[in-house]
C-alpha cells in the first residue's frame, strides 16, 4: 500500500499545468483563438453556426490542408517549398493530358501523375543535398516551370470530360461527410503518427533542430530532407487529382498562389521558420482557422480585397511572433549590437 501510495504521488508531482502549457502552449493558444473566432462569426454572421457551413469549410479546407502536411515536414527541416501551388495545375492538366489527350486508364493516369510530383520534390532536395542550392531559388524556378508546363500541354484550355465515375474523388459523399473530408483526416492521422512515432519523424526533427548534431548522430540527412520533398510534390499532385474530380477537367488555371496558403497554415499552426519544431495538429489548427476565417468575412460579405489585407496581416503577425519565440523581443539586433 505505501509503494502504491508512493508511485500516486510521483505521478501527482511529475503533472505540471506550467510544463503541460510550455509544451502546448502553441495548440493551446491557437484553439483558443479559434474557438473565439468561431463564438464572433456565430454571433455576428448569418448562417455561420449550422452543420452543412461547417462541411463545407472542412471541404474548402481539404486541398490546402493535404498539402500543408508535407509543407510542415519541409519547414520543420528548415527549407520551403514555393512550387507547390503550380505543380497542383500541372498535376491537373498532366492528368486531363493522360486521361484524355491520350486515353490512358484513369487509375494509371493518377499514378503517374503522382510519381510526377515525387519526381519534382525529389529534384528540389537532389539540388540542396548535391550542389547547396538553397530551396527557395530551386522551388521557385519550378513554379514557373509547372505552371508554363500545364498551359503547354492544355493550350490554355480546360481538358474534359473524365470518367463519370472520377467525380466521387472531388465531390462524392460517405454518409453526410465529404470523401475528400475522411481523405484529408486519414492523411492527418497516417503523418501524425509518422511524425511523432517513428524513427523517420525523430529524424525530421533532427535535422531541423541542429543538422550538424544529427549528421554526427548518424542521421541520413540528405535522404530525410529528400523525403519530406518528395512526400511534398505526391501530396501537391494528389490534391490536384482531387481539384480535377471536382471541375471533372484538367485544368491548368487553377490553384494560383495556394503555396501562399499552404505556408501560411504551416505558420500560423506554430511551425517554426527556423526548423527543428512544429506537429501536424498546430498544422490542422491552422489551416481550420484560416479557412473559418475565409468562410465568416464571405458570409459578412467583406470585399475580397480587405480578405487579402486581412489574411496577410495574420501571416505577417505569425511570422513576427515565430521570430520573437526565437530571438526574443529584442529580436537580432541584440546580436549586432
Amino acid at each position: 500500500m505505501l509503494q502504491q501510495g508512493l508511485q500516486e504521488s510521483n505521478k501527482l508531482r511529475k503533472f505540471s499545468i506550467k510544463d503541460y502549457w510550455k509544451t502546448y502552449q502553441n495548440i493551446l493558444g491557437l484553439l483558443g483563438v479559434l474557438l473565439l473566432l468561431i463564438i464572433v462569426f456565430s454571433v455576428i454572421a448569418p448562417n455561420f453556426l449550422t452543420t452543412s457551413n461547417f462541411i463545407d469549410v472542412l471541404r474548402q479546407m481539404s486541398m490546402i490542408s493535404i498539402i500543408a502536411i508535407g509543407m510542415t515536414m519541409v519547414i520543420i527541416t528548415a527549407e520551403i517549398d514555393l512550387s507547390v501551388g503550380s505543380l497542383v495545375a500541372a498535376s491537373s492538366a498532366v492528368l486531363g493530358f493522360l486521361a484524355i489527350s491520350m486515353n490512358f486508364n484513369i487509375w494509371i493516369a493518377m499514378i503517374l501523375t503522382i510519381l510526377l510530383g515525387g519526381v519534382s520534390g525529389y529534384s528540389i532536395g537532389f539540388l540542396r543535398n548535391r550542389y547547396g542550392i538553397p530551396t527557395f531559388i530551386t522551388s521557385l524556378g519550378w513554379l514557373s516551370v509547372w505552371r508554363g508546363i500545364a498551359y503547354l500541354i492544355t493550350g490554355g484550355f480546360p481538358l474534359s470530360p473524365f470518367p463519370e465515375g472520377f467525380s466521387f474523388l472531388g465531390s462524392g459523399f460517405i454518409g453526410p461527410i465529404p470523401f475528400v473530408v475522411i481523405l484529408m483526416i486519414f492523411l492527418y492521422i497516417i503523418f501524425y503518427y509518422v511524425l511523432v512515432k517513428t524513427p523517420f519523424g525523430r529524424n525530421v526533427y533532427a535535422v531541423g533542430s541542429n543538422i550538424k548534431a544529427a549528421q554526427l548522430s548518424g542521421v541520413p540527412v540528405a535522404k530525410v530532407k529528400t523525403a519530406v520533398f518528395v512526400i511534398t510534390g505526391m501530396l501537391a499532385a494528389l490534391a490536384g487529382i482531387i481539384l480535377s474530380s471536382r471541375l471533372m477537367s484538367g485544368n491548368p488555371t487553377v490553384a494560383n498562389g495556394w503555396e501562399l496558403d499552404v505556408i501560411a497554415a504551416v505558420i500560423v499552426g506554430g511551425t517554426s521558420l527556423a526548423g527543428g519544431r512544429g506537429s501536424i495538429i498546430g498544422t490542422f489548427l491552422g489551416a481550420l482557422f484560416i479557412a473559418v476565417l475565409s468562410n465568416g468575412m464571405v458570409l459578412l460579405g467583406v470585399s475580397p480585397y480587405l480578405q487579402l489585407v486581412v489574411k496577410g496581416s495574420i501571416i505577417v503577425f505569425a511570422v513576427i511572433l515565430n521570430a520573437v519565440q526565437i530571438y526574443g523581443i529584442k529580436g537580432m539586433q541584440k546580436d549586432i549590437e
